[in-house]
């Protein structure tokens, strides 16, 4: 068979644009609030769609402080960028994804400050070809997401924006200072690249990753910071993981029983050894060489769900479950084996009911 009779694939992952537009288009219709310059929703709307509002029949996506949301929102209608920091599996990226798609209407204008190593890939680069026949001019430039979204009066993301180099970074200071991006090559105004209505950046950063590459005291003036925090709640986050696994299998194609409490034992022992204490207010070992995050709960509850549909008869088992934890919990770190132990010993061993009584029975998995 010949690639172009082969039948078109699924998309493994539709942006938040494509997964929500219904949302979006119901928001659009009803909203009776200012919007700012450029914006597809006003603030007010923008907020709904991502902490959700049962009236209306909007799924709540991201688990936060109302005040926290509002002040990111109101940060995008400045002149100022924002940047959201936190740990690791903290949803900072999905947070700028949902704000990206509600203002803009699209998420896909993205920067991965690792990737980053030339300034042709922050802001533009050339058409060979056209350079060649026509020389410089607008038709031979080849926009960065950036640039596009300057022109285009649209959010960007930047992606771990300490993972990329300093001096980098600083070609931004242009952009976010005077909405302005000069090409020297071009003469005239077509040269002159000005910000449209509707353009600001949206980056994210891993506290974990802060002595990457320091960012510049110039670039932090010209960004509000907003600290990503986990999930406080319990049941919140144990909502958020049922969630978020039922959406993961059913794009995988599978139909597996979720007992929600195989899922609470899963979440709480995340979210225990994450913060260091134990729900009832006792001190236990923190793992070193793991997040645990919420995403990382979804990650090994997916996962066991897939060996549960190829490799089982439909259900999720605790023992299932206790592999997949064992193998994200225990990564490059030797001690941590030693403090997973210790927490089963200490924290699991006490605890009461058939889960986990079931728990225990599998502490010889952790050798």
């Amino acid at each position: 068979m010949s690639a172009a009779s082969q039948p078109k694939k699924a998309a493994q992952r539709q942006p938040a644009e494509v997964v929500f537009r219904d949302e979006l288009e119901k928001l659009a219709a009803m909203d009776l609030g200012p919007v700012p310059p450029g914006w597809q929703l006003s603030p007010r709307a923008v907020e709904k769609f991502v902490l959700g509002d049962d009236s209306l029949g909007i799924e709540r996506k991201f688990v936060a402080d109302r005040a926290m949301v509002v002040r990111i929102i109101i940060s995008l209608c400045t002149s100022r960028g924002c940047l959201l920091v936190g740990e690791p599996g903290t949803a900072k990226s999905w947070l700028s994804e949902l704000l990206t798609a509600a203002i803009s209407g699209n998420s896909t204008l993205a920067l991965q400050g690792g990737a980053i190593t030339q300034v042709r890939q922050l802001l533009y680069g050339w058409n060979e070809a056209v350079l060649a026949a026509k020389g410089p001019c607008l038709e031979a430039l080849v926009p960065s997401p950036l640039m596009r979204g300057m022109m285009e009066g649209r959010l960007v993301r930047f992606e771990e924006i300490a993972r990329c180099p300093q001096a980098l970074q600083d070609a931004l200071l242009s952009v976010l200072s005077d909405r302005v991006l000069v090409v020297p090559e071009i003469s005239g105004d077509d040269g002159v690249i000005l910000a449209r209505e509707g353009f600001n950046l949206v980056a994210t950063s891993n506290s974990l990753d802060a002595g990457v590459h320091q960012m510049s005291a110039a670039l932090k003036r010209r960004m509000d910071f907003e600290e990503i925090r986990p999930i406080k709640s319990l049941s919140d986050e144990i909502g958020v993981v049922l969630r978020e696994v039922r959406k993961a299998n059913d794009r995988a194609g599978i139909s597996v029983d979720l007992d929600a409490e195989v899922i609470e034992f899963l979440v709480t022992m995340f979210h225990e050894l994450r913060n260091g204490q134990t729900m009832d207010g006792r001190s236990t070992d923190r793992l070193a060489g793991a997040a645990l995050s919420t995403a990382e709960a979804v990650s090994v509850a997916h996962a066991a769900s897939l060996n549960a549909w190829y490799y089982g008869g439909g259900s999720m088992t605790v023992e299932q479950l206790m592999h997949h934890i064992i193998g994200s919990a225990l990564k490059d770190h030797p001690d941590d084996r030693r403090r997973l132990k210790h927490y089963f010993e200490t924290a699991i061993a006490q605890r009461e009911g058939e889960v986990w009584a079931q728990v225990w029975a599998l502490r010889s998995l952790i050798h």
